[in-house]
């Protein structure tokens, strides 16, 4: 059966963000999401996993992070420096 309901527009992207982040498309997000409150016992839900979790970088971006290109080093300058060098050359 289809239906049509008003959804805030906080609540709707807070729910998008979670299919997103589970794989799953919203109408399985509100379908699980009405189970779980009318107390059906068909309701089977996946341990939820984060979206870091399910993310496949790109081939170049994995061969840059392997090599430790994003990591920190001890020479780098902390970012609250460098904003406060940027907002006194403005």
């Amino acid at each position: 059966m289809k239906t049509t309901i008003d959804i805030p527009e906080s609540l709707y992207k807070r729910a998008k963000i979670r299919a997103v982040e589970r794989r799953q498309t919203l109408k399985q997000i509100v379908l699980a999401s009405l189970e779980r409150e009318l107390g059906s016992p068909s309701a089977v839900e996946e341990p939820p996993t984060s979206y870091w979790a399910n993310r496949h970088l790109l081939p170049e971006f994995a061969r840059l992070e392997a090599q430790g290109a994003f990591t920190p080093h001890a020479t780098d300058r902390d970012v609250t420096e460098l904003i406060s060098d940027d907002r006194d050359g403005r």
